[in-house]
């Protein structure tokens, strides 16, 4: 039933001779891996707002010129991406360039910190996207976290479908947002040039009193804050291998065109929020103030709220883009559980989408589905990884000294500053607010991948065939421990006496009456088998099992395998009705005896399965 179930959600397996039909051209990966970048616009400039609201109304006419800072940042960004593009066709983004050019540590910190991106764009632009709904439908406020993991759970299930199904299914929303932003733009342009008065409703949420004064370090916080333009500009960096060949130049040209929408829509939005005279407020977005104060409450203003709602919602899938190839990457390198590399039967990595699935829904919970309390911890992981990926490429540029190379690296040199000082100004303004808890979560995630990659180097030492040869095998037991005679036994009897070691079949004394009962039975119907039992003053069953097989194994040059009958159930309920005694047994055999490290031990199970 699991199998259908599966089946019916997520499409038939598609063979491995299919991935290059999955690739996706660039107008499919625009909406792919531009959704999270270009969803920026719905709350980057009302971040920026937030803060400049505490200083008073008069302040907020500085959310021009940090717009302009900002988008100009955002163009050196994408210069600097699309040189790692046509560097790093292969993907990996920062992660790779780091490992390359600037060693292991590096590499592992932009690793941490573009995974922790990944998981808090999943959370943040669902937990916006629930917030546009909850602006035009209020009564669903209350709702707003199940509604979050709704979306969550939507969301996943349409990646592991595969990324050519997940790109037809998420580029009409993301077209429709980019086709109806503009139309609000375009609107509200010619309103404003047209002196078109705001309607009363929208002037009334302006705000006039200061809660603090302007200061310097507000006007950097302000900054730092609508910095969050600038999340998922690397994510076609990437993902290149995504794009239908030629790779490296179909994922240039989408980087540009993305960055052009992008800087197009959020410098028209801020503009316009600050000529209409806009500022945020619980339970209504900067775009829906905007998107009223132009269209009213008709069906054009439902239309982008909508629209607003579903490419945020939808911005998540960048996400489900990367994360997993990153963590594929990271994998391959042992930082990683090796699981995590496994191509799923509908070509995606879909351990890695299930699991920033669950790391989204926790965070979503933890934070009520806030973005603003989530605002914070984000774009210190973003510029953490832009500076080490641009300072990486300067490294590669300075030693490969290829045909305009001095270009390149002062491209990328510039970038590498610009983003290492806005990394600087980020995590000093937003630090109290949260970002302490990134670097905390960076510094645990380096060492978690540190202890991983020692866990495989052990492993892989213990494996290899250059450690000295295992001693021979002089004798070999054969141990059947049974609780009764049935069908079941009677199999893993006959099997164990074709193994030719010396048998001993044992069964442990926890009832005299019922021992007594199936030594009779059994010199009755097996007499050429003695059967050995065990005695149990504890009633212990696992105890005394355990000691007898360590009297063997503890021989030097001893094989001992345990051969367990165990019948198996026709329906999964059915397992509570038993005991699981050889489950038990099993589990103490395998993790709760380390001192046999190295022995000869051998655990078989022989199932017998039943039909109803």
């Amino acid at each position: 039933m699991f199998t259908k179930l599966r089946r019916l959600l997520l499409g038939p397996a598609l063979p491995s001779e299919r991935i290059a039909h999955e690739r996706l051209t660039k107008v499919q990966a625009l909406a792919v891996l531009s959704s999270d970048a270009l969803s920026s616009v719905a709350y980057a400039t009302e971040e920026i707002l937030l803060v400049l609201v505490l200083a008073g109304s008069g302040a907020l006419g500085l959310s021009l010129p940090i717009a302009l800072g900002i988008a100009l940042l955002l163009l050196i960004v994408a210069i600097s991406y699309y040189q790692t593009v046509h560097a790093y066709p292969s993907g990996g983004g920062a992660y790779l360039v780091t490992r390359e050019n600037l060693g292991t540590l590096p590499s592992l910190i932009a690793g941490a910190a573009l995974l922790t991106d990944y998981v808090l764009t999943v959370a943040v632009s669902i937990s916006a996207g629930v917030a546009a709904i909850t602006s035009a439908f209020p009564g669903l406020f209350p709702l707003r976290v199940w509604l979050a993991l709704v979306a969550v759970v939507f969301v996943t299930l349409m990646n592991l479908r595969g990324v050519r199904e997940s790109g037809r299914v998420f580029a009409v929303p993301t077209y429709f947002f980019i086709a109806i932003i503009f139309l609000l733009i375009g609107t509200a342009l010619a309103r404003w040039l047209m002196g078109v008065p705001v309607p009363v409703a929208i002037e009334a949420t302006v705000a006039s009193g200061a809660a603090q004064g302007l200061t310097v370090f507000l006007v950097l916080r302000a900054f730092a804050s609508g910095c969050t333009a600038l999340t998922g500009v690397e994510a076609i960096s990437d993902g290149v291998p995504v794009f239908k060949q030629p790779e490296a130049k179909n994922a240039g040209k989408t980087l540009l065109w993305m960055a052009g929408i992008l800087i197009s829509m959020f410098l028209g939005i801020t503009f316009l929020a600050h000529q209409f005279g806009i500022t945020p407020h619980e339970g209504k977005t900067v775009v829906s103030q905007l998107a009223q104060a132009v269209f009213g409450l008709s069906p054009v203003y439902y239309a982008i709220q909508a629209a607003t709602a579903l490419i945020l919602l939808l911005a998540a899938n960048t996400s489900f883009s990367d994360f997993p190839r990153l963590a594929m990457w990271m994998a391959r390198d042992r930082f990683l559980p090796r699981q995590l590399t496994n191509l799923g039967d509908r070509l995606v990595y879909a351990n890695g989408i299930l699991l920033l699935g669950g790391l989204a829904s926790v965070l979503v919970i933890l934070f009520g589905a806030s973005t603003h309390a989530l605002i914070p911890l984000y774009a210190v992981g973003v510029f953490i990884s832009f500076t080490l990926n641009q300072a990486g490429m300067v490294r590669r540029w300075l030693k490969l000294r290829s045909p305009g190379w001095r270009r390149s690296a002062m491209i990328n040199g510039v970038g590498a500053i610009a983003t290492g000082v806005v990394l600087l100004v980020v995590a000093t303004t937003k630090f109290t607010h949260g970002a302490w808890i990134v670097l905390i979560l960076l510094v645990f995630l380096v060492w978690v991948f540190r202890t991983i990659h020692r866990h495989y180097q052990e492993v892989g030492q213990q494996l290899s065939l250059r450690q000295r040869w295992p001693t021979p095998v002089h004798r070999h037991t054969v141990i059947v421990p049974v609780g009764g005679l049935h069908r079941g036994v009677l199999k893993a009897v006959q099997y164990a006496q074709n193994l030719n070691g010396d048998l001993h079949v044992v069964t442990v004394e926890t009832d005299p009456q019922a021992t007594q009962n199936l030594v009779a039975y059994w010199k009755e119907t097996l007499p050429e088998i003695p059967l050995q039992v065990l005695p149990s003053p504890y009633r212990s069953v696992v105890g005394p099992l355990m000691q007898l097989v360590d009297h063997f194994v503890q021989q030097e040059g001893d094989y001992v395998t345990l051969v367990l009958p165990e019948f198996v159930p026709a329906r999964w309920w059915h397992h509570l009705l038993h005991n699981e005694t050889a489950w038990l047994l099993k589990l103490a055999l395998l993790y709760g005896r380390r001192d046999w490290r190295g022995r000869f031990h051998i655990i078989t199970d022989v199932p017998f399965y039943l039909s109803q």
